[in-house]
């Protein structure tokens, strides 16, 4: 990604100079070194490397965070499976024993299981509406935060142990914004790279 952005940052540059350099340099391109500029079929064979290494990143983030997400949610599967079976049987729920009833306990894990299928979702998704998956993983995270931090506030003290209930699924949906937002940025910086070599293809 840094060397993507070098690059277009250098072409930048070069088209600046034009004031300097005449009409004539206006699109000047990268060159192998100080004497020889480089010519259409390498421009294009750059790019199409930078675009192909661009995919390939971007693919395999998606698939990590997404990965770490799906595990989440296989551990709030479990969390319910084992309060729907053996009800304030794990600590973490046992706290709420005296505060809410367990089905309201296992409809909020279920929330904090669509929160991060929405995230998942919105990683891994090619479309243009892939985004605002993202957006609807980080909401729902922000209603789970707030019933979770309720209930914690009810509590004769706070556990800093339980944490991760509210802040679990909105801070996994948040990173997966975040990921998605460099990965557009860095697509974005190729895509102008093309778009300099098409305009200097043009004069």
């Amino acid at each position: 990604m840094r060397a993507m952005k070098k690059l277009s940052r250098k072409w930048k540059k070069s088209r600046r100079g034009e004031d300097e350099d005449g009409d004539d340099d206006r699109f000047s391109l990268p060159t192998r070194d100080d004497f020889h500029p480089m010519d259409t079929q390498e421009q294009e064979e750059l790019v199409r490397s930078l675009e192909k290494a661009q995919a390939q990143q971007s693919l395999l983030w998606r698939r990590v965070f997404a990965a770490i997400l799906f595990c989440y949610s296989l551990f709030l599967i479990y969390s319910i499976y084992q309060q729907t079976m053996s009800p304030w049987e794990l600590r973490y729920h046992a706290y709420f024993m005296e505060e809410v009833h367990s089905w309201i306990i296992i409809s909020a894990d279920w929330a904090a299981v669509l929160v991060c299928s929405n995230a998942i979702a919105g990683l891994l998704l090619d479309s243009r509406s892939h985004r605002r998956w993202l957006w609807y993983s980080c909401f729902g995270g922000i209603l789970v935060a707030a019933f979770w931090l309720y209930h914690m506030s009810r509590l004769s003290s706070f556990r800093w142990d339980i944490v991760w209930l509210p802040f679990g699924p909105l801070s996994g949906a948040g990173i997966c914004l975040y990921v998605d937002h460099l990965l557009n940025e860095s697509s974005e910086e190729v895509r102008k790279l093309r778009g300099y070599m098409y305009a200097y293809k043009g004069r």
